[in-house]
Protein backbone atom coordinates (compact mmCIF):
# COMPACT_ATOMS: atom_id res chain seq x y z
CA UNK A 1 0.00 0.00 0.00
CA UNK A 2 1.37 3.58 -0.89
CA UNK A 3 0.77 6.19 1.57
CA UNK A 4 -2.24 7.97 1.20
CA UNK A 5 -0.29 11.46 0.68
CA UNK A 6 1.52 10.25 -2.55
CA UNK A 7 -0.63 11.80 -5.11
CA UNK A 8 -0.81 10.46 -9.05
CA UNK A 9 1.37 11.87 -11.73
CA UNK A 10 -1.25 12.63 -14.79
CA UNK A 11 0.22 13.14 -18.43
CA UNK A 12 -0.65 16.27 -20.56
CA UNK A 13 -2.22 14.21 -23.19
CA UNK A 14 -5.18 13.02 -21.69
CA UNK A 15 -7.87 14.80 -21.26
CA UNK A 16 -11.40 13.00 -20.84
CA UNK A 17 -10.31 9.78 -19.82
CA UNK A 18 -8.60 8.77 -16.48
CA UNK A 19 -5.09 7.11 -17.35
CA UNK A 20 -4.74 3.64 -17.27
CA UNK A 21 -2.02 2.68 -15.40
CA UNK A 22 -1.42 5.58 -12.43
CA UNK A 23 2.06 6.19 -11.59
CA UNK A 24 3.41 7.46 -8.39
CA UNK A 25 5.04 10.26 -7.97
CA UNK A 26 6.99 12.83 -5.10
CA UNK A 27 5.17 15.66 -4.28
CA UNK A 28 5.60 18.98 -5.21
CA UNK A 29 8.96 21.13 -4.24
CA UNK A 30 7.98 23.03 -1.30
CA UNK A 31 8.39 26.36 -2.89
CA UNK A 32 6.50 25.51 -5.90
CA UNK A 33 3.73 24.01 -3.63
CA UNK A 34 3.12 27.36 -1.90
CA UNK A 35 3.39 29.53 -4.87
CA UNK A 36 0.36 26.88 -5.96
CA UNK A 37 -1.18 27.75 -3.20
CA UNK A 38 -1.04 30.89 -3.63
CA UNK A 39 -2.59 30.35 -6.75
CA UNK A 40 -5.51 27.99 -5.43
CA UNK A 41 -6.29 30.46 -2.36
CA UNK A 42 -7.08 33.38 -5.39
CA UNK A 43 -8.96 30.84 -6.99
CA UNK A 44 -11.10 30.84 -4.09
CA UNK A 45 -11.24 34.29 -3.29
CA UNK A 46 -12.81 34.69 -6.68
CA UNK A 47 -15.99 32.66 -6.42
CA UNK A 48 -16.43 33.65 -2.66
CA UNK A 49 -16.56 37.10 -3.15
CA UNK A 50 -18.36 36.86 -6.29
CA UNK A 51 -20.98 35.04 -3.70
CA UNK A 52 -21.57 38.14 -1.63
CA UNK A 53 -20.74 41.20 -3.54
CA UNK A 54 -24.29 41.36 -5.07
CA UNK A 55 -26.40 41.90 -2.28
CA UNK A 56 -25.03 45.54 -1.93
CA UNK A 57 -25.02 46.08 -5.52
CA UNK A 58 -28.17 44.99 -5.94
CA UNK A 59 -30.04 48.71 -5.59
CA UNK A 60 -28.04 50.08 -8.64
CA UNK A 61 -28.41 46.87 -11.21
CA UNK A 62 -32.27 47.11 -10.29
CA UNK A 63 -32.26 50.70 -11.01
CA UNK A 64 -30.11 50.14 -14.36
CA UNK A 65 -31.83 46.96 -16.02
CA UNK A 66 -35.33 48.34 -14.68
CA UNK A 67 -35.79 44.93 -12.73
CA UNK A 68 -38.81 43.19 -11.31
CA UNK A 69 -38.87 42.11 -7.22
CA UNK A 70 -38.81 38.04 -8.89
CA UNK A 71 -35.83 38.92 -11.70
CA UNK A 72 -33.51 40.82 -8.53
CA UNK A 73 -34.14 38.16 -6.52
CA UNK A 74 -32.97 35.33 -8.37
CA UNK A 75 -30.03 37.52 -9.46
CA UNK A 76 -28.97 37.16 -6.13
CA UNK A 77 -29.81 33.30 -5.52
CA UNK A 78 -29.38 31.52 -8.94
CA UNK A 79 -25.54 31.69 -8.17
CA UNK A 80 -26.28 29.95 -4.67
CA UNK A 81 -28.66 27.63 -6.16
CA UNK A 82 -26.43 26.20 -9.05
CA UNK A 83 -23.45 26.18 -7.17
CA UNK A 84 -24.87 24.20 -4.20
CA UNK A 85 -26.69 21.85 -6.65
CA UNK A 86 -23.42 20.77 -8.44
CA UNK A 87 -20.89 20.72 -5.86
CA UNK A 88 -20.66 17.08 -5.65
CA UNK A 89 -20.64 16.14 -9.10
CA UNK A 90 -18.32 18.37 -10.07
CA UNK A 91 -15.90 17.45 -7.21
CA UNK A 92 -16.55 13.43 -8.36
CA UNK A 93 -15.77 14.49 -12.16
CA UNK A 94 -11.97 16.25 -9.82
CA UNK A 95 -11.11 12.92 -9.24
CA UNK A 96 -11.74 11.10 -12.37
CA UNK A 97 -10.29 14.05 -15.37
CA UNK A 98 -8.11 15.55 -12.78
CA UNK A 99 -8.22 18.21 -10.25
CA UNK A 100 -6.01 20.94 -11.88
CA UNK A 101 -8.10 20.10 -15.26
CA UNK A 102 -11.30 20.50 -13.52
CA UNK A 103 -9.78 24.10 -11.59
CA UNK A 104 -8.69 25.48 -15.12
CA UNK A 105 -11.79 24.63 -16.54
CA UNK A 106 -13.82 26.03 -13.77
CA UNK A 107 -12.16 29.14 -13.83
CA UNK A 108 -12.64 29.64 -17.68
CA UNK A 109 -16.09 28.80 -17.29
CA UNK A 110 -16.37 31.67 -14.48
CA UNK A 111 -14.71 34.06 -16.18
CA UNK A 112 -16.79 33.76 -19.54
CA UNK A 113 -19.79 34.37 -17.26
CA UNK A 114 -18.48 37.25 -15.79
CA UNK A 115 -18.16 39.00 -19.18
CA UNK A 116 -21.51 38.32 -19.93
CA UNK A 117 -22.72 39.84 -16.67
CA UNK A 118 -20.68 42.48 -16.91
CA UNK A 119 -22.46 43.19 -20.88
CA UNK A 120 -25.96 42.15 -19.49
CA UNK A 121 -28.32 44.59 -21.15
CA UNK A 122 -31.24 42.91 -19.12
CA UNK A 123 -32.47 40.67 -16.21
CA UNK A 124 -33.26 37.54 -18.00
CA UNK A 125 -28.94 37.82 -19.29
CA UNK A 126 -27.49 38.76 -16.39
CA UNK A 127 -29.82 36.05 -14.15
CA UNK A 128 -28.32 33.25 -16.96
CA UNK A 129 -25.03 34.81 -16.47
CA UNK A 130 -24.73 34.60 -12.62
CA UNK A 131 -26.15 30.78 -13.52
CA UNK A 132 -23.33 29.88 -15.77
CA UNK A 133 -20.98 31.28 -12.76
CA UNK A 134 -22.31 29.04 -10.68
CA UNK A 135 -21.68 26.49 -12.57
CA UNK A 136 -18.07 27.52 -13.12
CA UNK A 137 -17.45 28.24 -9.12
CA UNK A 138 -18.88 24.72 -8.53
CA UNK A 139 -16.05 23.47 -10.59
CA UNK A 140 -13.08 25.35 -8.75
CA UNK A 141 -14.04 24.73 -4.80
CA UNK A 142 -13.48 21.08 -4.79
CA UNK A 143 -10.99 21.06 -6.77
CA UNK A 144 -8.94 23.50 -4.69
CA UNK A 145 -9.91 21.56 -1.76
CA UNK A 146 -8.74 17.91 -2.96
CA UNK A 147 -5.88 19.72 -4.38
CA UNK A 148 -4.99 21.03 -0.90
CA UNK A 149 -5.70 17.40 0.68
CA UNK A 150 -3.65 15.59 -1.76
CA UNK A 151 -0.58 17.97 -1.79
CA UNK A 152 0.34 19.02 1.80
CA UNK A 153 0.65 16.35 4.56
CA UNK A 154 2.36 16.68 8.05
CA UNK A 155 2.67 20.20 9.69
CA UNK A 156 2.06 22.05 6.42
CA UNK A 157 -1.24 20.35 5.66
CA UNK A 158 -2.85 22.33 8.85
CA UNK A 159 -0.93 26.16 7.41
CA UNK A 160 -2.09 25.18 4.06
CA UNK A 161 -5.66 24.22 5.46
CA UNK A 162 -5.14 27.86 7.46
CA UNK A 163 -5.15 29.61 4.38
CA UNK A 164 -7.90 28.19 2.16
CA UNK A 165 -9.94 28.63 5.16
CA UNK A 166 -9.12 32.43 6.12
CA UNK A 167 -10.12 32.96 2.55
CA UNK A 168 -13.35 31.49 2.81
CA UNK A 169 -14.52 33.17 5.78
CA UNK A 170 -12.51 36.46 5.08
CA UNK A 171 -13.73 36.88 1.67
CA UNK A 172 -17.59 36.34 2.71
CA UNK A 173 -17.06 39.66 4.72
CA UNK A 174 -14.76 41.41 1.95
CA UNK A 175 -17.39 41.32 -0.56
CA UNK A 176 -19.93 43.27 0.57
CA UNK A 177 -16.88 45.89 1.03
CA UNK A 178 -16.15 45.55 -2.57
CA UNK A 179 -19.38 45.83 -3.42
CA UNK A 180 -20.24 48.75 -1.27
CA UNK A 181 -16.71 50.36 -3.15
CA UNK A 182 -18.36 49.53 -6.46
CA UNK A 183 -21.90 50.65 -5.36
CA UNK A 184 -20.94 54.05 -4.44
CA UNK A 185 -18.74 54.75 -7.43
CA UNK A 186 -21.55 53.98 -9.49
CA UNK A 187 -19.62 50.77 -11.76
CA UNK A 188 -21.24 47.32 -10.65
CA UNK A 189 -20.46 46.16 -14.20
CA UNK A 190 -16.97 46.57 -12.68
CA UNK A 191 -17.58 43.62 -10.12
CA UNK A 192 -17.87 41.38 -13.03
CA UNK A 193 -15.78 42.71 -15.32
CA UNK A 194 -12.78 42.71 -13.14
CA UNK A 195 -13.22 39.06 -13.20
CA UNK A 196 -11.64 38.81 -16.41
CA UNK A 197 -7.70 39.96 -16.32
CA UNK A 198 -8.14 37.75 -12.66
CA UNK A 199 -9.59 34.91 -14.46
CA UNK A 200 -6.79 34.77 -17.33
CA UNK A 201 -4.28 35.25 -14.15
CA UNK A 202 -5.30 31.99 -12.39
CA UNK A 203 -5.44 30.08 -15.51
CA UNK A 204 -1.75 30.74 -16.36
CA UNK A 205 -0.90 30.00 -12.61
CA UNK A 206 -2.75 27.03 -12.47
CA UNK A 207 -1.02 25.10 -15.72
CA UNK A 208 2.63 26.59 -14.36
CA UNK A 209 2.26 26.03 -10.84
CA UNK A 210 -0.32 23.38 -9.67
CA UNK A 211 0.26 19.65 -10.19
CA UNK A 212 -2.38 17.54 -11.45
CA UNK A 213 -3.47 14.99 -8.86
CA UNK A 214 -6.39 11.98 -9.39
CA UNK A 215 -7.82 9.20 -8.41
CA UNK A 216 -5.87 5.83 -9.23
CA UNK A 217 -7.93 4.28 -11.73
CA UNK A 218 -10.58 1.83 -10.63
CA UNK A 219 -11.59 -1.75 -11.33
CA UNK A 220 -13.08 -2.08 -14.40
CA UNK A 221 -16.47 -2.38 -12.96
CA UNK A 222 -16.28 0.58 -11.48
CA UNK A 223 -15.52 2.83 -14.56
CA UNK A 224 -17.88 5.16 -15.53
CA UNK A 225 -20.61 7.68 -14.98
CA UNK A 226 -22.90 7.61 -12.60
CA UNK A 227 -25.89 9.33 -14.70
CA UNK A 228 -28.21 8.91 -12.29
CA UNK A 229 -26.30 9.90 -9.11
CA UNK A 230 -25.25 13.19 -10.63
CA UNK A 231 -29.29 13.44 -11.88
CA UNK A 232 -30.86 13.28 -7.93
CA UNK A 233 -28.33 14.81 -6.63
CA UNK A 234 -28.15 17.88 -8.82
CA UNK A 235 -32.10 18.07 -8.39
CA UNK A 236 -32.25 17.37 -5.38
CA UNK A 237 -30.03 19.84 -3.16
CA UNK A 238 -31.40 22.35 -6.18
CA UNK A 239 -35.05 22.19 -4.95
CA UNK A 240 -33.50 21.53 -1.73
CA UNK A 241 -31.65 24.91 -1.81
CA UNK A 242 -34.60 26.70 -3.66
CA UNK A 243 -36.81 25.71 -0.94
CA UNK A 244 -34.75 27.72 1.64
CA UNK A 245 -33.60 30.47 -0.05
CA UNK A 246 -37.16 31.11 -0.98
CA UNK A 247 -39.18 30.36 1.28
CA UNK A 248 -39.52 33.90 3.36
CA UNK A 249 -39.90 34.80 -0.39
CA UNK A 250 -42.97 32.89 -1.21
CA UNK A 251 -44.43 31.94 1.98
CA UNK A 252 -43.63 28.60 4.28
CA UNK A 253 -46.77 27.02 4.10
CA UNK A 254 -49.42 29.47 2.51
CA UNK A 255 -48.67 31.68 -0.66
CA UNK A 256 -47.78 34.94 -0.48
CA UNK A 257 -46.92 36.47 -3.82
CA UNK A 258 -47.33 34.99 -7.16
CA UNK A 259 -44.85 32.63 -8.64
CA UNK A 260 -44.36 31.57 -11.99
CA UNK A 261 -42.33 29.31 -13.85
CA UNK A 262 -41.55 28.18 -17.70
CA UNK A 263 -45.06 29.55 -18.61
CA UNK A 264 -47.01 27.80 -15.46
CA UNK A 265 -48.57 30.00 -12.82
CA UNK A 266 -48.62 28.10 -9.48
CA UNK A 267 -52.35 28.71 -7.67
CA UNK A 268 -52.43 32.06 -5.43
CA UNK A 269 -54.93 30.18 -3.05
CA UNK A 270 -54.09 27.23 -1.05
CA UNK A 271 -50.26 25.62 -0.16
CA UNK A 272 -47.11 27.64 -1.50
CA UNK A 273 -44.70 26.01 -3.77
CA UNK A 274 -42.34 26.49 -1.21
CA UNK A 275 -43.06 23.14 0.80
CA UNK A 276 -43.79 21.38 -2.04
CA UNK A 277 -40.15 22.06 -3.60
CA UNK A 278 -38.69 20.67 -0.76
CA UNK A 279 -40.85 17.62 0.13
CA UNK A 280 -39.78 17.19 -3.61
CA UNK A 281 -35.91 17.64 -2.75
CA UNK A 282 -36.54 15.38 -0.15
CA UNK A 283 -37.33 12.54 -1.94
CA UNK A 284 -34.91 12.87 -4.54
CA UNK A 285 -32.06 12.64 -2.15
CA UNK A 286 -33.50 10.01 -0.60
CA UNK A 287 -34.05 7.92 -4.10
CA UNK A 288 -30.06 9.54 -4.18
CA UNK A 289 -29.13 7.22 -0.92
CA UNK A 290 -30.77 4.36 -2.15
CA UNK A 291 -29.36 4.18 -5.70
CA UNK A 292 -25.88 4.66 -4.84
CA UNK A 293 -26.57 1.83 -2.20
CA UNK A 294 -27.92 -0.39 -4.75
CA UNK A 295 -24.89 0.93 -7.25
CA UNK A 296 -21.98 0.77 -4.41
CA UNK A 297 -23.47 -3.06 -3.81
CA UNK A 298 -23.15 -4.16 -7.66
CA UNK A 299 -19.50 -3.08 -7.36
CA UNK A 300 -20.72 -0.36 -9.89
CA UNK A 301 -19.45 3.57 -10.27
CA UNK A 302 -20.71 5.78 -7.34
CA UNK A 303 -21.28 9.91 -7.67
CA UNK A 304 -21.38 10.06 -3.77
CA UNK A 305 -19.56 6.84 -1.45
CA UNK A 306 -21.79 6.98 1.47
CA UNK A 307 -18.93 4.83 3.47
CA UNK A 308 -17.42 8.21 4.10
CA UNK A 309 -20.01 8.85 6.20
CA UNK A 310 -18.84 5.92 8.35
CA UNK A 311 -15.25 7.99 9.15
CA UNK A 312 -16.24 10.29 12.20
CA UNK A 313 -14.72 12.90 11.91
CA UNK A 314 -15.96 13.81 8.17
CA UNK A 315 -19.41 13.00 9.08
CA UNK A 316 -18.88 15.30 12.37
CA UNK A 317 -17.01 17.93 10.26
CA UNK A 318 -19.68 17.97 7.53
CA UNK A 319 -22.52 18.85 10.47
CA UNK A 320 -20.40 21.41 12.22
CA UNK A 321 -19.65 23.38 8.93
CA UNK A 322 -22.98 23.63 7.52
CA UNK A 323 -23.92 25.26 11.52
CA UNK A 324 -21.22 27.78 11.21
CA UNK A 325 -22.28 28.66 7.79
CA UNK A 326 -25.71 29.26 9.15
CA UNK A 327 -24.29 31.71 11.63
CA UNK A 328 -21.98 33.46 9.37
CA UNK A 329 -24.60 34.21 6.54
CA UNK A 330 -27.01 34.74 9.05
CA UNK A 331 -25.11 37.51 10.81
CA UNK A 332 -23.75 39.11 7.01
CA UNK A 333 -27.65 39.08 6.19
CA UNK A 334 -28.99 40.78 9.45
CA UNK A 335 -26.13 43.74 10.25
CA UNK A 336 -26.65 46.08 7.18
CA UNK A 337 -30.07 45.63 7.08
CA UNK A 338 -29.82 46.76 11.09
CA UNK A 339 -27.74 49.54 9.91
CA UNK A 340 -29.35 50.87 7.45
CA UNK A 341 -32.92 50.57 8.71
CA UNK A 342 -31.59 52.58 12.19
CA UNK A 343 -29.13 54.78 10.53
CA UNK A 344 -29.56 55.38 6.86
CA UNK A 345 -25.66 54.06 6.90
CA UNK A 346 -24.75 53.44 3.09
CA UNK A 347 -23.63 50.77 1.18
CA UNK A 348 -19.83 51.43 1.30
CA UNK A 349 -20.12 52.62 5.25
CA UNK A 350 -22.58 49.52 6.08
CA UNK A 351 -19.25 47.01 4.57
CA UNK A 352 -16.55 49.35 6.38
CA UNK A 353 -18.93 47.83 9.58
CA UNK A 354 -18.33 44.10 8.55
CA UNK A 355 -14.53 44.65 7.88
CA UNK A 356 -13.43 43.84 11.37
CA UNK A 357 -14.94 39.99 10.33
CA UNK A 358 -12.85 40.08 7.76
CA UNK A 359 -10.16 40.97 9.31
CA UNK A 360 -10.20 38.75 12.53
CA UNK A 361 -10.81 35.43 10.26
CA UNK A 362 -7.17 37.06 8.07
CA UNK A 363 -5.43 37.02 11.74
CA UNK A 364 -6.10 34.13 13.34
CA UNK A 365 -6.68 32.03 9.99
CA UNK A 366 -2.87 32.25 9.15
CA UNK A 367 -1.83 31.24 13.04
CA UNK A 368 -4.86 28.31 12.79
CA UNK A 369 -2.06 26.22 11.59
CA UNK A 370 0.73 26.97 14.04
CA UNK A 371 -1.99 26.35 16.99
CA UNK A 372 -3.17 22.99 14.76
CA UNK A 373 0.50 21.62 14.94
CA UNK A 374 1.14 22.46 18.86
CA UNK A 375 -1.69 21.40 19.89
CA UNK A 376 -4.51 19.15 17.00
CA UNK A 377 -6.24 20.79 14.44
CA UNK A 378 -9.94 19.57 16.34
CA UNK A 379 -8.49 21.72 19.32
CA UNK A 380 -8.31 24.98 16.90
CA UNK A 381 -11.95 24.65 15.66
CA UNK A 382 -13.12 23.89 19.05
CA UNK A 383 -11.43 27.14 20.48
CA UNK A 384 -12.48 29.38 17.14
CA UNK A 385 -16.75 27.82 17.95
CA UNK A 386 -16.18 28.86 21.55
CA UNK A 387 -14.81 32.50 20.30
CA UNK A 388 -17.63 32.71 18.13
CA UNK A 389 -20.42 31.32 20.10
CA UNK A 390 -19.17 34.00 22.73
CA UNK A 391 -18.76 36.63 20.21
CA UNK A 392 -22.53 36.50 18.85
CA UNK A 393 -23.95 36.02 22.36
CA UNK A 394 -22.62 39.28 23.75
CA UNK A 395 -23.85 41.17 20.30
CA UNK A 396 -26.76 39.74 20.90
CA UNK A 397 -27.06 41.65 24.37
CA UNK A 398 -25.15 44.54 23.74
CA UNK A 399 -27.50 45.99 20.39
CA UNK A 400 -29.53 48.91 21.26
CA UNK A 401 -31.10 51.21 18.63
CA UNK A 402 -28.47 53.60 19.16
CA UNK A 403 -25.71 51.11 18.44
CA UNK A 404 -23.74 51.64 14.75
CA UNK A 405 -20.69 50.49 13.04
CA UNK A 406 -18.02 51.60 15.93
CA UNK A 407 -20.58 49.43 18.50
CA UNK A 408 -20.28 46.18 16.38
CA UNK A 409 -16.86 46.37 16.18
CA UNK A 410 -15.61 44.46 18.92
CA UNK A 411 -17.49 41.75 18.56
CA UNK A 412 -17.18 41.26 14.35
CA UNK A 413 -13.94 41.25 15.20
CA UNK A 414 -13.59 38.91 17.81
CA UNK A 415 -16.57 36.47 15.92
CA UNK A 416 -14.05 36.42 12.86
CA UNK A 417 -10.88 35.52 14.83
CA UNK A 418 -12.98 32.24 15.80
CA UNK A 419 -14.53 32.11 12.48
CA UNK A 420 -11.05 31.96 10.94
CA UNK A 421 -9.39 29.18 13.23
CA UNK A 422 -12.51 27.20 12.62
CA UNK A 423 -12.96 27.65 9.37
CA UNK A 424 -9.32 27.13 8.68
CA UNK A 425 -8.90 23.70 10.39
CA UNK A 426 -12.44 22.24 10.22
CA UNK A 427 -11.91 21.19 6.63
CA UNK A 428 -8.16 20.20 7.56
CA UNK A 429 -10.08 17.81 10.20
CA UNK A 430 -12.94 16.25 8.37
CA UNK A 431 -10.63 15.49 5.39
CA UNK A 432 -7.32 14.18 7.05
CA UNK A 433 -8.98 10.45 7.46
CA UNK A 434 -10.42 10.58 3.72
CA UNK A 435 -8.83 7.95 1.37
CA UNK A 436 -6.82 10.48 -1.07
CA UNK A 437 -8.92 8.18 -4.04
CA UNK A 438 -12.25 9.82 -2.78
CA UNK A 439 -10.77 13.75 -2.13
CA UNK A 440 -12.91 15.01 -4.84
CA UNK A 441 -15.96 13.16 -3.81
CA UNK A 442 -15.29 14.52 0.12
CA UNK A 443 -14.42 17.79 -0.64
CA UNK A 444 -17.32 18.03 -2.80
CA UNK A 445 -19.79 16.75 0.02
CA UNK A 446 -18.08 18.98 2.28
CA UNK A 447 -18.63 22.24 0.30
CA UNK A 448 -22.18 21.56 -0.25
CA UNK A 449 -22.98 21.02 3.57
CA UNK A 450 -21.10 24.80 3.54
CA UNK A 451 -23.60 25.89 0.97
CA UNK A 452 -26.88 24.50 2.02
CA UNK A 453 -25.62 26.19 5.56
CA UNK A 454 -25.34 29.52 3.94
CA UNK A 455 -28.80 29.40 2.52
CA UNK A 456 -30.26 28.09 5.37
CA UNK A 457 -28.66 30.97 7.40
CA UNK A 458 -30.50 33.64 5.49
CA UNK A 459 -33.44 31.78 5.13
CA UNK A 460 -33.61 30.82 9.46
CA UNK A 461 -32.29 34.05 10.82
CA UNK A 462 -34.07 36.20 8.17
CA UNK A 463 -37.10 34.29 9.04
CA UNK A 464 -36.81 35.29 13.06
CA UNK A 465 -35.44 38.98 11.90
CA UNK A 466 -38.68 39.51 10.04
CA UNK A 467 -41.04 37.86 12.69
CA UNK A 468 -39.63 39.54 15.54
CA UNK A 469 -39.61 43.06 13.32
CA UNK A 470 -43.24 42.70 12.54
CA UNK A 471 -44.15 41.80 16.27
CA UNK A 472 -42.16 44.23 17.73
CA UNK A 473 -43.24 47.04 15.75
CA UNK A 474 -46.54 46.25 16.40
CA UNK A 475 -46.44 46.16 20.17
CA UNK A 476 -44.77 49.61 20.42
CA UNK A 477 -47.83 51.47 17.63
CA UNK A 478 -50.26 50.01 20.31
CA UNK A 479 -50.23 53.13 22.19
CA UNK A 480 -50.27 55.02 19.39
CA UNK A 481 -52.82 57.47 18.15
CA UNK A 482 -53.12 56.12 14.72
CA UNK A 483 -56.10 53.90 13.25
CA UNK A 484 -55.99 50.37 14.09
CA UNK A 485 -55.66 49.59 10.76
CA UNK A 486 -52.85 52.14 9.66
CA UNK A 487 -50.71 50.72 12.72
CA UNK A 488 -51.42 47.14 11.05
CA UNK A 489 -50.12 48.57 7.75
CA UNK A 490 -46.52 50.23 8.86
CA UNK A 491 -45.84 47.36 10.71
CA UNK A 492 -46.81 45.45 7.56
CA UNK A 493 -44.43 47.49 5.26
CA UNK A 494 -41.72 47.38 7.90
CA UNK A 495 -41.68 43.47 8.01
CA UNK A 496 -41.92 43.09 4.44
CA UNK A 497 -39.25 45.88 3.61
CA UNK A 498 -36.68 43.80 6.19
CA UNK A 499 -36.87 47.11 8.10
CA UNK A 500 -35.72 49.58 5.30
CA UNK A 501 -39.23 51.48 5.86
CA UNK A 502 -37.21 53.22 8.34
CA UNK A 503 -35.50 55.57 6.73
CA UNK A 504 -38.69 56.51 4.92
CA UNK A 505 -40.60 56.81 8.60
CA UNK A 506 -37.27 59.32 9.55
CA UNK A 507 -37.85 61.39 6.38
CA UNK A 508 -41.38 62.84 7.28
CA UNK A 509 -41.65 64.96 10.65
CA UNK A 510 -44.73 63.88 11.37
CA UNK A 511 -44.26 60.16 11.64
CA UNK A 512 -41.66 60.70 14.68
CA UNK A 513 -43.01 58.76 16.72
CA UNK A 514 -42.99 55.65 14.30
CA UNK A 515 -39.61 56.44 13.33
CA UNK A 516 -38.46 55.75 16.88
CA UNK A 517 -40.56 52.55 17.19
CA UNK A 518 -39.07 51.45 14.07
CA UNK A 519 -35.66 52.35 15.39
CA UNK A 520 -36.25 49.93 18.94
CA UNK A 521 -38.53 47.49 16.79
CA UNK A 522 -35.12 46.87 14.15
CA UNK A 523 -32.84 46.27 17.98
CA UNK A 524 -34.90 44.33 19.01
CA UNK A 525 -35.00 42.14 16.19
CA UNK A 526 -31.30 41.66 15.89
CA UNK A 527 -31.30 40.56 19.28
CA UNK A 528 -33.14 37.91 18.10
CA UNK A 529 -31.50 37.15 15.61
CA UNK A 530 -28.08 37.32 17.27
CA UNK A 531 -29.29 35.12 20.13
CA UNK A 532 -30.99 32.46 17.45
CA UNK A 533 -27.33 32.51 15.55
CA UNK A 534 -25.63 31.85 19.08
CA UNK A 535 -27.75 29.03 19.81
CA UNK A 536 -27.05 27.48 16.55
CA UNK A 537 -23.73 28.03 17.24
CA UNK A 538 -23.91 26.54 20.05
CA UNK A 539 -24.91 23.14 18.68
CA UNK A 540 -22.02 23.23 16.36
CA UNK A 541 -19.57 24.08 19.58
CA UNK A 542 -21.18 20.57 20.64
CA UNK A 543 -20.45 18.77 17.67
CA UNK A 544 -16.80 20.31 17.62
CA UNK A 545 -16.54 18.98 20.94
CA UNK A 546 -16.88 14.85 19.60
CA UNK A 547 -13.90 15.50 16.77
CA UNK A 548 -10.72 13.38 17.80
CA UNK A 549 -6.84 14.11 16.19
CA UNK A 550 -6.56 13.49 12.99
CA UNK A 551 -4.16 10.57 11.78
CA UNK A 552 -2.28 12.34 9.35
CA UNK A 553 -0.13 13.94 11.28
CA UNK A 554 0.23 11.23 13.69
CA UNK A 555 1.60 9.32 10.18
CA UNK A 556 3.91 11.72 9.43
CA UNK A 557 5.26 11.62 13.09
CA UNK A 558 5.64 8.02 13.60
CA UNK A 559 7.99 7.88 10.13
CA UNK A 560 9.85 10.21 11.59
Amino acid sequence: MRPAHIFEAVPESTFLTPPRVPAPAEPAPGRRRWLGMAVISLGVSLIVVDATIVGVLLPRIVTDLGLTTTGAEWVTSVYALVFAALLIPFGRAGDLFGRRRMFVLGVAVFTVASAGAALAGGGAALIGARALQGVGASMVLPATLSTVNAVFTGRDRAVAFGIWGSMISGMAALGPLAGGALATGGGWRWAFGINLPLGAALIAGALWLLPETRQPHPPKARRGADWPGGLLSTLGLGALVFGIIEGQTYGWWAPTRPFSVAGFDWPESGLSPVPVVLALGAVLLAALVAVERSRAAAGRSVLLDLDLFRIPNFRRGNLASALINVGELGLLFVLPLFLLGVHGTNPLEISVAILPLAAGAFLSGGYAGRLANRHGAHWAVQIGMALEVGAVLALGVTVSASTGGLGLAPWMLLYGLGLGLTSAQLTNVSLADVPQARAGQASGTQSTARQVGAALGVAAIGTVFATSLGHAMTERLAASALPPAERAAVARDLRESAGTYGRELHGTPARAAEARAADASLAIATRHAALTTAAILALGLAVSMRLRPTSDLHRQESKG
